[in-house]
Parts: structure tokens; C-alpha cells; sequence
């Protein structure tokens, strides 16, 4: 693989908020703790040495249950038990459970933090540096994880389950299994040897990424929700987040940037089997949204001593769930995860829970090698791809013409005669001056309409490129959006099985471009 890369700004891909996160725009500073950079986790290993040894017994128990009945590679288990060491810190990333892995991205986030761990264990040689994947286990948007794209088409796995999607049972994803091309064994002993989702994904994710000792956490768990129990007690009885987050997007728009994500009076779902719902404050009870269940204030705080797990946090405090049971360093996300973070200090801080260094993923376009020739045959270079079809079948056809396509000279002498012209009738009669200018206009438009003319005719006779050029941006664009947002990673690896080891050795988690990786 031979590895270019493009300023983030250049892809036209990414929001202005990200893009002056990464540029480290000085009025997103009180915003985060410290930049991700690598000299920077001095100082987060300090503030995060802080964590519990309680929760890291606790944490270390729940993942050994969680791995029990899983066959692992030793780098896991050592992994897991160095977890109880005051000097191993994790580094995390978290998705959804799309089948199959979803998109390109969910390979990329896992990377990423496995290349930050080994840049931080060379740079801080007496701590451990663990990468963790943590499963949005709790998730209940089925929509959003029921299908993947392979080689162009698109795969569904129907179910009408529904509640928390990590304890779906996968029977019917068997069927999926057998439509699919190329070899898939790597997903066979996880879909059918396991009941739920969250098992088959902690098993695949175990193939792919055992090897370089990655930890799969799964948070939907009575101990671990029981480190939780204060922050659910003062969101559901207090409201205290959703007023420091209210502040906190204050002061983000009064800085000109747009929050993407608002809290809620109560920011958590009432998780059972089968359901997972908003909780709502009615009067002096509690109810759940959409079931006949509704709580006394004296027994929701009941439920919260007793049975916590069944108490399941939003996008507002799951990143603050996630640090608090965690010995965690930095938070692995994709632009619009950053971002939202960005919105959540006030809430770690009145927690006193250390806010994680939030490290962009790795993001990347991927060009096999038949599609790597063709674009080379276009003259073409790679950025200009990240154009619109229209701008960039335009800017080959003026680059490539043996006509001169352009009637800027043209224009420009017109409109330096017409100003003469003009200047000399106001000089006979000042009411003159109005309609020479609108003649003059009238005139330039004229001329920019021949010159649209002109273009399209040349495309015309420039068909057979153009197609050519638009089947290339097709295949590294799917849908028009980045390839990384929609293809799977087995496009990749069935062709390819040392993708993912290539993806390692290329990446670096602290370098912030766009990476172009071609055979």
C-alpha cells in the first residue's frame, strides 16, 4: 500500500465545529481538558491515576465473567488482568452493533486506538496502555445496525425484536450469512455458535483484533451500573445534567458554534426485557414512555439501590458512564462524537471525574488497484475526487480540451470598454449612466451564457471520459459520501487478508489528515 494524505479541510467531508477542534481554535479551549497529542498524556496519566482500585476490581471481574465462556488469545487475558494495576489506562472507542462491523469506520475506530496505545507505551514505557471496544449493547435503534453494504449491494437482517439490541438473539442472521460472497467464516462461530449480539460481536471483534490484545466491554451490567448509581439518582430525582449541559451550549452558541445534541430534563431509559424507554417526570411520579409502568419518587430511588442495570444513560451520560467505570485516557470518536463531548465538561467536572483527551479516529479512503490504474489514465489527482461530479467533470473537460473554453478575456475587455463607454455618456447626459450599465450587463450575461454553451458541447464530445471519470468517483464515493461511510471492510479483506495489519502499520492516531491508501 502506498499511504497520501489530505488536509481535512480539502475533502469538503467534515463540519466547521470539528474542523476547529482540530485546527485547536482557542475559544474551544474551556471546552476540553488538553489537545490530543502525545506529550499531552503526561498530564492525563497523572489527573487518571486517581481511579479507584475498588472500580478496578470491579471492572476486572465483570470483563473475566464476560469472557468466560469465549476462547481468547493470551495478550486478552493478560490485558484484562493488568487492569488491576494502578499503572494500566485504557484507551476506548465504542460503536454500535452493526452486523457484519457496518461500515469501513467501525475497523478505522478500533485501529486507531490500538495505534494510540502502542505510541503511548513507547512514549510512557512503565504504564500499560489498554485498547478497549465498547459495545453500545444498550442501544435501541435496530434501523441503524440492521444492514451493511458488500461489493455494492445491500444486506438486511429482518427481526422484530425489539428493547436493548445487545440481547438480540441471531438466529435469523444465519440466512443473511448464506446470501453473502467470498469467505465469511471469520463471522459463521459468531453468529451460530452465540445467542445474543453482543456475544457474536464480542466474538468477531475477538478474531479480527485479538491478536493486538484488544478488550471488548460490555456495560450493560448490574456492578458495573452500581458505580453509577450517584449520577442516576441526580439526573432522574436532581435534573443536575441537564442544567450544566443547558450552560454549557449556552456558551457554545454564544461562541458561534451549534451544539449537536440537547439534554433532556432526565437522561436516562428504563432498560428491560424487550424494552428500552424514555423516563419521564409526571407531577410527583415517574413514568415510562410508551408502557403502563409508572414509579412513586421513593420507589424509583429504590430501583436505582437495587437494581441499577435497569437504568440506561443517553448520549448525554453515557460518555460520563464510560469514564466512571473505566481507568480511562482518551475517548477514539468519529467528527460528530467529538464534537458533542465538547458539550459534556461541566458535567465530568462536577462529577470529578477526569475528562478523556478526545482523539478524532483515523479516517481513510481505500483505492484497489484496478481503480487505482483508471484514475491514474484520467490525469487526475485524487483530491479532486472529493469535488461534486458537476465541478470536477467541468474541471477535466477545461484542463483536457483542445479548445480554449474560457471567455474570461473576453468578458473582462468587455466590461472595460463598456465602463469607458458608460463614463462617456454620463458626461453627455448623467441619466444615461443607468442604462449603459444595464446594457453592459446584459452583455457579460450573454457572453457567460455562450460560454456554458461552449462547456457543454465539449462534454458532449467527451462522453466516454466523463463516464469513465464517473464510474471512478462512483465506486470511492458510494451514494456521493465518503467511502468509509458505507462500504463494508470485507470489500477489502476477502481480496486482501493482512487489510486490517496494513491498516495498523499505515495509521497514525496523532497525525490529523485524511488518509488515501492505494495498491
Amino acid at each position: 500500500m502506498h499511504l497520501q494524505k489530505i488536509p481535512f479541510r480539502d475533502t469538503h467531508a467534515y463540519t466547521e465545529f470539528f474542523l476547529r477542534y482540530i485546527e485547536q481554535d482557542p475559544s474551544l479551549l474551556p471546552f476540553y481538558s488538553r489537545f490530543p497529542a502525545s506529550s499531552n498524556f503526561k498530564e492525563q496519566l497523572r489527573e487518571k491515576s486517581s481511579f479507584p482500585e475498588s472500580s478496578r476490581k470491579v471492572l476486572v471481574e465483570t470483563l473475566q465473567r464476560q469472557y468466560a465462556k469465549l476462547s481468547h488469545p493470551d495478550l486478552v487475558k493478560e490485558n484484562i488482568r493488568s487492569l488491576l494495576k494502578n499503572n494500566a489506562f485504557t484507551v476506548i472507542t465504542g460503536h454500535q452493533l452493526n452486523i457484519f462491523t457496518g461500515p469501513l469506520y467501525f475497523i478505522y475506530k478500533i485501529v486507531t486506538v490500538i495505534n494510540a496505545c502502542k505510541k503511548l507505551k513507547a512514549q510512557y514505557p512503565d504504564h500499560s496502555f489498554i485498547p478497549v471496544y465498547w459495545m453500545a449493547s444498550e442501544d435501541h435503534d435496530y434501523e441503524e445496525i440492521k444492514s451493511f453494504r458488500l461489493y455494492g449491494k445491500k444486506y438486511t437482517w429482518e427481526t422484530h425484536q425489539q428493547g436493548a439490541v445487545g440481547k438480540f438473539t441471531i438466529q435469523e442472521l444465519s440466512s443473511v450469512l448464506q446470501q453473502l460472497p467470498g469467505d465469511v467464516s471469520i463471522f459463521k462461530e459468531a453468529y451460530l455458535k452465540t445467542n445474543s449480539l453482543s456475544d457474536a460481536v464480542r466474538n468477531y471483534v475477538t478474531k479480527l483484533f485479538g491478536q493486538e490484545g484488544v478488550v471488548v466491554i460490555d456495560a450493560d451490567d448490574h456492578e458495573l451500573k452500581k458505580v453509577f448509581q450517584p449520577v442516576i439518582q441526580a439526573d432522574l430525582i436532581d435534573h443536575i445534567p441537564n442544567k450544566l449541559v443547558i450552560e454549557t451550549n449556552a456558551k457554545l452558541q454564544a461562541g458561534g458554534f451549534h451544539p449537536p445534541v440537547n439534554p433532556r430534563e432526565i437522561n436516562f431509559f428504563y432498560l428491560d426485557k424487550n424494552v428500552r424507554s424514555r423516563i419521564e417526570r409526571k407531577g410527583e411520579d415517574f413514568i415510562v414512555v410508551d408502557t403502563d409502568l409508572r414509579f412513586s419518587k421513593s420507589e424509583l430511588s429504590k430501583k436505582i439501590r437495587e437494581e441499577p442495570e435497569k437504568f440506561s444513560p443517553n448520549v448525554i451520560l453515557r460518555p460520563l458512564y464510560q469514564e466512571m467505570i473505566l481507568p480511562n485516557l482518551a475517548y477514539v470518536g468519529g467528527p460528530a462524537e467529538v464534537v458533542y463531548w465538547l458539550q459534556l465538561k461541566s458535567l465530568f467536572d462536577h462529577f470529578h471525574t477526569p475528562f478523556p483527551v478526545l482523539l478524532p479516529r483515523n479516517f481513510a479512503l481505500i483505492i484497489d488497484a484496478p481503480t487505482g490504474r483508471k484514475l491514474f489514465k484520467t490525469g487526475l489527482e485524487i483530491q479532486e475526487f472529493f469535488e461534486e461530479k458537476n465541478y470536477l467533470f467541468n474541471h477535466w473537460v477545461t484542463k483536457n480540451s483542445s479548445h480554449d473554453l474560457s471567455l474570461g478575456g473576453a468578458i473582462k475587455a468587455l466590461e472595460q470598454l463598456l465602463t469607458g463607454i458608460q463614463g462617456r455618456c454620463e458626461k453627455i447626459d448623467p441619466t444615461l449612466g443607468p442604462m449603459t450599465q444595464a446594457e453592459a450587463k446584459r452583455m457579460k450575461h450573454a457572453l457567460e451564457k455562450i460560454e456554458k454553451k461552449m462547456l457543454r458541447a465539449e462534454k458532449r464530445l467527451q462522453s466516454d471520459k466523463l463516464q469513465q471519470i464517473e464510474s471512478i468517483k462512483d465506486v470511492l464515493f458510494p451514494n456521493g459520501g465518503l467511502q468509509e461511510r458505507t462500504d463494508n471492510f470485507l470489500n477489502f479483506y476477502q481480496q486482501d487478508p493482512d487489510f486490517i495489519n496494513k491498516l495498523v502499520k499505515h495509521f497514525d492516531p496523532f497525525d490529523f489528515n485524511f488518509n488515501v491508501l492505494g495498491y
